[in-house]
């Protein structure tokens, strides 16, 4: 298991570029993963890395070396999948990701639930609103809001969700309600964005009668995290592009409001994501069916205000 576990570490250096990250990935300390580095180097009698200050880059022994140990982790994997599937006692661990808000709100609360009802899969949840490159992280199952373009993965729909326009009725006094989406360019509102690097939505795309059009709205300032820009709308400092059941509570006790509800955002498709091989792992597979049945019905409650 040591050898194994020597090769293990070294895959994820190679993928994620340095010690320090792959000890994170892997819960162990940088020192540890270099003496792994450092046992397998013996082993082999070669050198895997070229060192630099900031990143390790594989030699070519590195290079050939990681296609094949890459293979060898991936056959281990699928072995123990089909065992587990005999079994039926699934067990390991799964990497899984998903935005801040969702995550928060649907997925993190469901995680005990999950492991209480399979106490031999361990769940490890990263949240971000950042795109996360799911091949190069190692992640097993994203779940994602918004368009999905990557054919090398998998996807699952949950559920399509409706998108409002939202404002704060300080703001909407302020500035006055459009009621046309022309408006929204013409006078200049505040429409707060979510960007960061690799983001696609820099426009927002409405329902209009003549069809879907897309507007490019602009504001004095956007963020990375999904509930910051709640938090500006909360505020009063703009309008927000939002998945109802996100600002569905805020709705109701009227701090925010839906504007040009005839004209509303194009709905955003709830789906997980995984690597093409995942689903043939039962831990990968039971997760997707108790997240997608809980989160429809999470979902469900906060639009009918449960």
């Amino acid at each position: 298991m040591a050898y194994l576990d020597n090769i293990a570490v070294f895959v994820r250096v190679v993928e994620l570029g340095n010690l320090s990250a792959a000890g994170r990935d892997m819960r162990i300390s940088p020192a540890v993963a270099s003496n792994r580095i450092k046992e397998l180097e013996k082993h082999l009698g070669v050198r895997l890395f070229n060192r630099t200050t900031r990143q390790l880059m594989p030699t070519e022994h590195g290079t050939v070396f990681y296609s094949g140990a890459k293979q060898v982790l991936e056959a281990i994997t699928e072995a123990e999948a089909a065992v587990s599937a005999l079994s039926g006692q699934p067990r390991g661990t799964i990497k899984v990701t998903a935005p801040l808000g969702l995550g928060r709100r649907l997925v993190a609360s469901g995680i005990p639930d999950f492991h209480d009802k399979y106490p031999d899969i361990e769940v490890r949840l990263r949240l971000s609103d950042h795109n996360v490159d799911i091949m190069k992280e190692g992640i097993d199952v994203a779940f994602r809001l918004g368009i999905i373009e990557d054919s090398s993965l998998r996807m699952r729909g949950i559920m399509e969700c409706e998108r409002v326009l939202v404002a704060a009725p300080k703001y909407l006094e302020a500035r006055g309600e459009p009621m046309d989406p022309q408006e929204l360019i013409a006078r200049k509102h505040d429409c707060l964005m979510l960007r960061y690097s690799g983001a696609r939505e820099y426009v927002w795309t409405l329902q209009t009668p003549a069809g879907q059009q897309k507007f490019e709205v602009h504001g004095p300032y956007d963020t990375d995290d999904g509930d910051v820009l709640t938090g500006w709308a909360l505020s009063g400092r703009g309008i927000i592009n939002k998945p109802r059941f996100e600002v569905e509570p805020f709705i109701r006790d009227r701090r925010l409001k839906v504007i040009l509800a005839s004209t509303p955002p194009t709905p955003v498709q709830f789906a997980a994501v995984y690597p093409h091989k995942k689903l043939q792992d039962p831990k990968v597979r039971l997760l997707l069916d108790f997240m997608a049945e809980r989160c429809q019905r999470l979902i469900k409650d906060i639009l009918a205000g449960k």
